[in-house]
């Protein structure tokens, strides 16, 4: 009785697989479509996420702007010292920094370092 049922099995599980077997290429595409549109929505550059790559874009094109105007600032230091255009007060000014020394004629005034 137990191999009857057995067989009664096999035999329908076959049966139903024949039946099912020309669906199994649609339902691999079904399940593609559903990964993809899935990862479409909340992946990490899904629509999802657009406020965040947006705010993101703005914080960044601020620092951009920053670091364009302090490299203007430092071109324009550095044309200064070049032989051309030598601004002899700007290279007194950096030698001193440098090296520590004041002009006797100077008023120095010495601040606490900052924490």
């Amino acid at each position: 009785m137990n191999n009857l049922n057995l067989m009664a099995r096999s035999l329908w599980s076959s049966l139903m697989l024949a039946k099912l077997r020309p669906y199994l290429p649609i339902a691999a595409i079904i399940l593609l479509i559903v990964y993809f549109a899935f990862h479409a929505l909340v992946g990490e550059g899904g629509l999802l996420t657009w406020p965040q790559r947006t705010a993101t874009l703005a914080k960044r094109t601020e620092q951009l702007a920053t670091l364009r105007h302090e490299r203007a600032e430092l071109e324009a230091r550095a044309q200064l010292l070049r032989d051309a255009s030598l601004s002899r007060d700007l290279l007194e000014e950096r030698a001193r920094s440098l090296i520590g020394f004041s002009d006797p004629r100077d008023y120095v005034v010495r601040l606490a370092p900052a924490a």
